[in-house]
């Protein structure tokens, strides 16, 4: 059963992809904002989108092993064009929205009244961190896919 899964080009490429995309968010987040923080590489939003990685490493590869005319690949690419959404517009939405409440949480605690923690802000993904994380995806599932057969 390992060696099945070891095997599977598909899964591994999806791993690979899910995998770099959540390193590279802690030298990323170093280089643009200059600040080391571990806790970005177990945290969702930031550079690059592995949730966009893994998506377009999983239907770029099925797409590339079982053809680009099957119902795999489309269902691999319409999963991937949900999450790709998801991650660039309404989670980028949430992010927005728990910005403006923990202002308005801030203003409130500053009067002295109430004492909470802030929402977590960083949910979703700029344009660029979902293109990146196509990308990234993209040279995962190429690099697996040809790799392997070797």
């Amino acid at each position: 059963m390992l060696e099945e899964l070891v095997s599977n080009k598909v899964l591994v490429a999806a791993l690979i992809a899910w995998l770099l995309g959540q390193g590279l968010k802690f030298p990323f987040e170093y280089f643009i904002n200059k600040r080391w923080d571990w806790t970005i590489m177990l945290s969702t939003g930031g550079l690059p989108s592995s949730h966009s990685a893994v998506v377009t490493a999983v239907a770029l590869t099925v797409g590339l092993l079982d053809g680009f005319d099957t119902s795999l690949f489309a269902l691999a690419a319409a999963m991937g064009l949900i999450v790709v959404y998801d991650a660039a517009g309404v989670r980028r939405q949430a992010g927005f929205h728990a910005e403006r409440i923990n202002q308005i949480m801030r203003d409130f605690f500053e009067s002295g009244h109430f004492v909470e923690g802030d929402l977590k802000e960083m949910l979703g993904h700029t344009p660029f961190e979902v293109f990146s994380g196509i990308l990234l995806g993209a040279l995962v599932s190429l690099f697996t896919v040809y790799l392997m057969s070797f």
